[in-house]
């Protein structure tokens, strides 16, 4: 089995390392990441430039490729044959910082995954639930065995297809962590405002800020499951048709505009 490990944080975070390390037992471990930081990128897919690809070294001596485009392209230029051997499946993350609810639609972790259930490839994406003034211990070797874990049972059982899972680990100890749930996406709370300045020229720039977004823990989601000190596997499809409302928007009078 051979595995593509990629993030969002760049080739050299601590997480995509300690995930490269644990799912080694698993197959031939590829990583091919961004040369930089493409937090909160969203699903990009780079047309309009060329896209640079070196070699580097992780911190521990293995080789790895970096490239100056998105998570997705990284995924893409795997899967276009940049890698010489075909890939099995998509493993992204290990992220500092949750990735649940709307998170999903922003997230250069969770659409690296995306991008690999686009090719129709098992893919996951996984994140560490770090807060903002929390412990300053980042617990990315217990979040590796468990994404390891994770990655084995499902490939084990068969992904469906059109689907990867989005996967939230508790920023603890293994022996603090309760299990697994498998969940649905939360609603996330989201507390942001423009900031304007003005440069020392006099025309003014804009900074999104504002206080670290929270959620609502509801039982049964991603945001609840990690509130109860458990993982969180999420399935998330790519259909995004709301077949809810199909018949409601089909009995609407679409001739008629007032």
């Amino acid at each position: 089995m051979h595995i593509l490990v990629t993030n969002d944080d760049g080739v050299n975070a601590p997480g995509l390392l300690a995930l490269a390390q644990a799912l080694q037992p698993l197959g031939k471990v590829s990583v091919l990441a961004p040369d930089r930081n493409w937090s909160a990128s969203g699903h990009v897919k780079t047309l309009h430039r060329p896209l640079r690809v070196s070699q580097t070294l992780l911190a521990d001596g293995s080789a790895a490729l970096c490239t100056d485009g998105a998570p997705s392209d990284c995924v893409a230029l795997a899967l276009l044959g940049l890698l010489p051997e075909p890939v099995d499946l998509i493993v992204s993350g290990i992220n500092p910082g949750a990735n649940v609810g709307h998170d999903v639609t922003y997230s250069g972790t969770v659409t690296a995954a995306m991008e690999g259930a686009i090719w129709g490839l098992p893919s996951f994406a996984f994140s560490l639930d770090t807060r903002e003034n929390g412990p300053s211990l980042l617990y990315y070797d217990t979040a590796a065995k468990i994404a390891a874990q994770i990655v084995a049972v499902a490939v084990k059982n068969g992904m469906p297809q059109n689907v990867f899972l989005n996967v939230n680990i508790p920023n603890l100890p293994a022996s603090e962590i309760k299990g697994q749930l498998v969940t649905r996406l939360g609603l996330r709370i989201y507390r942001d405002v423009l900031v304007s300045r003005e440069d020392p020229r006099g025309k003014p720039y804009y900074w999104i800020g504002g206080e670290a977004p929270t959620g609502v823990p509801d039982e049964g989601t991603d945001i609840g499951a990690l509130a109860a000190n458990y993982a969180s596997i999420c399935p998330v499809q790519l259909d995004f048709t709301a077949h809810r409302s199909l018949d409601t928007i089909r009995a609407w009078d679409w001739q008629k505009a007032g």
